[in-house]
């Protein structure tokens, strides 16, 4: 099922083939968000619509991602710095035509609250390159979807 990805290092994120970056602003400070995207791996479906199960894995090492249509990925944690950055690297996954990939969340102080960004840095066959490119804006509606629901959720649970 799963396919083996190419085992690459954070700087995979300035360098791959094809970088998606997304940013927006939340109002809960960087060290909560940080908690959500980090420690708080298996809520990740109750905010971001596109992931329908995840999991922390190898004592919060790695994670396993399970996606809507079916796509399932495992992946190492590349960078945990609280409050700050959060990035993880695709090491197996089940969809064709991917080859490497890494995600990046950077997390910057904005008033009393955090700009998130995220970049989506991936190699893979010119069709998921196509595929992925065709779909930024979706991604981009995915990203800005799940932040405002991560941040009305945040500000709930501080009530």
């Amino acid at each position: 099922m799963s396919r083996r990805l190419r085992s690459v290092g954070i700087d995979f994120v300035d360098s791959a083939p094809l970088r998606l970056v997304f940013a927006a602003g939340m109002s809960a400070p960087p060290e909560r968000v940080y908690r959500a995207l980090a420690d708080e791996v298996a809520d990740w479906p109750r905010w971001f619509a596109s992931v329908t199960a995840a999991r922390s894995i190898g004592e919060g090492r790695g994670r396993e991602v399970r996606l809507r249509g079916g796509a399932v990925l495992r992946e190492t944690v590349l960078v945990a710095d609280p409050g700050e950055r959060y990035a993880y690297r695709g090491d197996a996954a089940n969809t064709p035509g991917i080859r490497a990939l890494v995600e990046e969340w950077l997390l910057t102080p904005e008033g009393a609250g955090t700009r998130v960004r995220w970049t989506f840095a991936a190699d893979g066959s010119g069709p998921l390159r196509f595929a992925l490119r065709l779909g930024r804006s979706g991604m981009g509606r995915a990203f800005r979807d799940a932040v405002r629901t991560l941040d009305g959720r945040l500000a709930a649970s501080s009530e």
